[in-house]
């Protein structure tokens, strides 16, 4: 018996039973529809993710004071004056691996605009600062290094805080705001980057020269930190290598040497790449996780087809019995059988696929979730439908294969 009658008598017998064909392929269609959905949702998580740590700037290494132990009491970082002017010029002058690197002094308070005022945050940096936090003038410009030279109260302002004190839609070109009665001059608006995966307002802020910040509002000759950004992301540990030695070196602190303990280092350092790996690693347990658990779907329709194809060898024991009494070998009922459950679960498995990229789709329109489809994703489905259309089919194929054709012929 050729494979085109097989495939048509398998035809036939899924369509003598319309309503528990269809009841038989839902749980494959569910299952792929669920593992398609959940492996959009997690890599459209995963690629969200990824948008916004590249924003901030992927190759950014961010340097700050180390805790302290004083009379047994461990310091707060933000209180220590372990980075000084000195460290940046010496990264500047020094890192083969890093290609811009800024100071940076912060204070928060309030900025008045005539009626108007808004809390918000001052940050005291260098040009570099808008290359390594992927910032851009849209309106305006840069300050320049006379203004930081000179302490130039000048600053640049997010959208967030232009909203704020200029509610009207007024130019803030030129105008002076004040920060703790200090007066600045705005020389520039930031071009909107809105909120980050973590929720933070990345238009919430002021740029101004870090010498002025320092001076006029600080009175401080420490930093509150600093920020590189590495040539490419794939050197950043070495830039953070480099940098270690350079802050360790300008810092004296002495190297572990036999039995003598070293000093610990009083700065810490931390890179986006550290940041993008652990997330990647947390958004890739989430879609195994999630895939794992639409993949227990698969299982049940498996199961589901199983169990039909049982009670459909069991229903036409008469028939596979007349068809081995007039020629039919077992290999014939075999493959007959076997077709029909590759039918269901395929023709699941299409349909299935036909549901899975609609709800991922009608999810992101609908809840606004960050979806991804990967082509991978649709043929593993078919990969899968069709594997489990064999597993699932063979057992009752071979049951059938195996029965003899007088005792067949004689069931009731």
């Amino acid at each position: 018996m050729n494979y085109s009658n097989l495939f048509k008598i398998a035809i036939r017998a899924i369509a003598a039973n319309k309503m528990r064909s269809f009841l038989t392929a839902l749980g494959i269609i569910i299952g792929i529809a669920s593992v398609i959905t959940m492996l959009a949702i997690g890599q459209g998580t995963k690629r969200s993710i990824q948008s916004n740590i590249s924003e901030m700037g992927s190759n950014m290494i961010m340097i700050s004071p180390g805790a302290d132990m004083r009379g047994g009491v461990r310091q707060d970082a933000s209180s220590m004056e372990t980075l000084k002017m000195a460290d940046y010029e010496a990264i500047k002058e020094g890192c083969t691996y890093v290609k811009a690197v800024s100071p940076l002094v912060q204070s928060a308070g309030q900025f008045i605009y005539g009626n108007n005022n808004a809390p918000s945050s001052i940050y005291g940096v260098n040009q570099d600062y808008l290359e390594i936090r992927q910032l851009t003038v849209s309106d305006g410009e840069m300050f320049n290094d006379a203004d930081i030279k000179s302490s130039a109260k000048v600053c640049i302002l997010g959208q967030t805080v232009v909203d704020n004190l200029f509610p009207d839609g007024g130019d803030p070109i030129g105008k002076v705001i004040r920060f703790k009665s200090i007066p600045f001059r705005v020389v520039g608006v930031l071009k909107k980057k809105g909120y980050n995966s973590m929720g933070m307002d990345q238009d919430d802020l002021v740029l101004a020269p870090y010498t002025s910040v320092m001076k006029r509002i600080l009175a401080q000759t420490y930093l509150s930190g600093i920020q590189c950004s590495a040539i490419t992301e794939g050197v950043t540990e070495k830039a953070t290598e480099e940098i270690t030695e350079i802050l360790r070196r300008n810092h004296k602190l002495r190297d572990s040497e036999g039995d003598i303990q070293g000093d610990d280092d009083d700065f810490n350092i931390r890179s986006q790449e550290e940041l993008s790996n652990m997330m990647n690693t947390t958004t890739n347990m989430l879609t195994i996780l999630l895939g794992a658990v639409a993949g227990i779907s698969l299982i049940v329709g498996g199961i589901g087809i199983m169990n039909i194809m049982y009670v459909s060898v069991t229903e036409r024991t008469r028939e596979i019995g007349l068809r081995m009494s007039v020629g039919a070998r077992g290999i014939d009922i075999l493959n007959q059988f076997l077709i029909e459950a590759i039918l269901l679960s395929v023709t699941g498995g299409v349909i299935g696929v036909l549901l899975g990229v609609s709800l991922s789709y009608a999810i992101s329109t609908l809840v606004h979730w960050p979806i991804f489809v990967q082509p991978w994703s649709i043929i593993m489905s078919f990969a899968v439908c069709t594997l489990t259309g064999i597993f699932f089919g063979w057992y009752p194929a071979k049951k059938a294969a195996r029965l003899d054709p007088i005792e067949a012929i004689r069931y009731e």
